[in-house]
């Protein structure tokens, strides 16, 4: 939109930029104590400069004019939510959006450290959110290796069938650990055809989740076996002292787990999860029926998979095609 250059380059002025000279002096001085006083990276002068330098040109456009310091003082929140926007439509990350904001931030901060400008609103500014990562889904081969290994690591016999069917429910069912943790013996399906079990998920939004019939076997081995009271309101999985498993525990054996076999640090509760979600789309089954097995409130986070899964199909496609090996 405007102009900027890299930090060092003393004969810069904002010539290119719709300011008046108190602004443009303003914006010299901060450069300079961007890189002297901040010492902060050329590469991260420059990206600042040119955050700032966008963002004259954008306010410019809407005032009309030259800015001037005063100017400043008076952008609304809206404006600032505006430019940011605009950069979204321009098709910047969040991460760059949340490096225009540290830029945004930076700028005015310091002018009012210097008493040359106060904007309120500069505060209100959130950051937008990142996108977690998924973590990488397990191999179907690596996943039966994590509930052999599980059973076969445990100190107990009634332990080693619970930490096998915990991982299988999770595997099986898609569920997150809190949920499975916290689920009672009421929760179990009485009878095994079409089982099914009711799991508050987020938000104490109740989702029905279907059993497979392994799932099913490895919970009734794990009742079989274990010490503890099986009334329908106690704990589905026991710790060791008797009281409710808790998630911590359970991630404590996924650990494990992975160290004997050698795996990722990526593979914990949740990786099993996301293997359900994962191995479900590679069977064409519709994402409407995942989301309502996951539990998402918006198909926005279940379209995620299928994004992650064209991303392995376009790397798979890369690596084999003919074309691909030059």
């Amino acid at each position: 939109m405007v102009g900027s250059s890299a930090a060092g380059d003393d004969d810069l002025s904002w010539q290119l930029l719709p300011i008046r000279d108190d602004l443009a002096a303003a914006l010299q001085d901060w450069r300079a104590w961007l890189r002297d006083e901040r010492r902060l990276s050329v590469h991260t002068c420059r990206a600042y400069e040119g955050d700032i330098a966008d963002f004259m040109g954008f306010m410019a456009g809407h005032h009309g004019g030259q800015l001037a310091l005063t100017h400043l003082a008076a952008i609304d929140l809206g404006s600032f939510r505006s430019w940011l926007a605009a950069r979204a439509s321009d098709g910047a990350t969040a991460a760059t959006r949340a490096r225009n904001l540290s830029a945004l931030r930076s700028l005015f901060n310091w002018l009012d450290k210097t008493d040359r400008a106060f904007n309120p609103s500069i505060g209100q500014l959130q950051a937008p959110k990142r996108k977690q990562p998924l973590p990488r889904a397990v191999s179907r081969l690596d996943a039966k290796d994590i509930l052999d290994r599980a059973e076969e690591l445990a100190p107990e016999p009634w332990i080693a069938k619970r930490d096998r069917a915990l991982l299988t429910l999770l595997y099986g069912a898609g569920l997150r650990i809190g949920e499975a943790v916290a689920l009672n013996r009421s929760a179990m399906p009485s009878k095994p055809e079409n089982a099914a079990i009711v799991v508050d998920g987020k938000g104490n939004k109740q989702r029905q989740v279907p059993l497979l019939p392994v799932v099913v076997e490895a919970l009734a081995r794990y009742r079989t076996l274990c010490p503890f009271p099986d009334t329908p309101d106690a704990p589905l999985f026991y710790g060791a002292k008797g009281k409710r498993l808790n998630a911590d525990a359970a991630r404590k054996v996924m650990r494990q787990v992975r160290q004997s076999l050698s795996l990722s640090d990526s593979v914990t509760p949740h990786a099993l999860r996301h293997s359900f979600a994962t191995h479900l789309l590679g069977a064409d089954v519709d994402l409407r029926v995942i989301q309502d097995l996951l539990g998402h409130a918006s198909l926005t986070s279940t379209q995620r998979y299928l994004d992650a899964d064209i991303e392995r199909l376009r790397a798979v496609y890369a690596k084999a095609h003919p074309r691909a090996k030059g």
